[in-house]
């Protein structure tokens, strides 16, 4: 499955797709940054408001590195992720102090576990193959 880069106002363009972030019967469309840099999928706790996940009940961890100045909170629940029609049950950390006007990230543990990925700078292009269900 291909997805284009998204270009951004900046001119810039990045690997981000659309995706369907679902925790049991609600489902949200949502844009995420496809990010080999990233540990965990992130996603701000904006996310799990309207997905009616109480975070706070969610286990507990700390990052940086994708925040300015000090170690950030974050919240993991299990959710499921909906990829192009591929459906993955897998875990996000939904972070308070994480900007409601960016994407999410897609990270190693959570994503690049699932799919491998093909980043074609050239073609401004992403191929993401379904590693095989056993």
């Amino acid at each position: 499955m291909k997805f284009p880069y998204k270009k951004l106002s900046s001119g810039i363009s990045r690997p981000i797709i659309p995706i369907e972030v679902v925790y049991r019967e609600k489902a949200l469309g949502y844009y995420a940054l496809i990010d080999s840099g990233a540990d965990i999928n992130v996603f701000p706790a904006e996310i799990a408001d309207l997905l009616g996940i109480d975070i706070k009940k969610g286990k507990r961890g700390e990052i940086s590195g994708i925040t300015q100045g000090e170690v950030q909170v974050y919240y993991t629940h299990p959710i499921i992720i909906n990829v192009g029609g591929w459906k993955y049950k897998t875990s996000a950390a939904f972070m308070p102090t994480l900007s409601k006007n960016g994407y999410g990230l897609l990270g190693q543990n959570g994503f690049f576990n699932l799919f491998k990925v093909k980043f074609d700078h050239s073609k401004q292009e992403i191929e993401l193959q379904e590693f095989s269900k056993k």
